[in-house]
């Protein structure tokens, strides 16, 4: 990410803070949201790697270290994660991204760059999404950050359902026709 020629210091500060309480209503929601939940361990450092297919744009580090989820890999993970339709960002889940690194680890996948079809939703999009196709809830957890669409390169989708549904984390769904599947951060259900 590029800095802006007359940046000062406290201008970078603001927006690190900005960036920070953009995750923090999360965080609030998200009660859970503790190392250990998933089975991850409460010390290490956890990275992940991602493309937005449709943006192309990626994110390949760290977003957590312990129990600590970094706000600076937060901002720009909720900027890949965006609404690439409207180009509105908004706050995700960061039990959604230890959910998609469960699936890495569990699948022995660690290498492997995930295909993220969809974070966050805007209304405008999910009401146009709802209006077009089937399947698109109405009250979609992609309105809250709580939810991706993705798939693994050289790994059956059927097989990362099977997997996601084993880590009983959420909401799995699986699309065999469109090739993905949904994780989300809410009830643990399937579909």
């Amino acid at each position: 990410m590029e800095l802006k020629e007359g940046l000062n210091r406290r201008e970078i500060l603001k927006a690190g803070f900005a960036g920070m309480l953009g995750v923090l209503p999360v965080l609030a929601l998200a009660p859970a949201a503790e190392a250990k939940s998933y089975g991850l361990p409460d010390a290490g450092t956890f990275g992940i790697t991602f493309r937005n297919q449709h943006t192309g744009e990626g994110f390949s580090g760290v977003y957590r270290v312990g129990s600590k989820y970094l706000p600076e890999a937060f901002d720009e993970i909720n900027t890949i994660l965006r609404d690439f339709r409207t180009g509105d960002v908004f706050p995700v889940d960061p039990r959604v991204v230890d959910i998609m690194y469960m699936l890495r680890r569990k699948t022995d996948r660690n290498n492997v760059v995930l295909e993220v079809l969809s974070g966050y939703r805007s209304p405008r999009t999910n009401d146009r999404l709802r209006r077009i196709s089937e399947g698109v809830a109405n009250h979609s957890l992609h309105l809250t950050g709580q939810a991706v669409d993705l798939r693994m390169p050289g790994y059956s989708t059927r097989k990362l359902r099977d997997v996601a549904v084993r880590l009983r984390a959420g909401g799995v769904g699986y699309y065999a026709d469109s090739n993905f599947v949904h994780v989300d951060t809410g009830k643990v259900r399937t579909w």
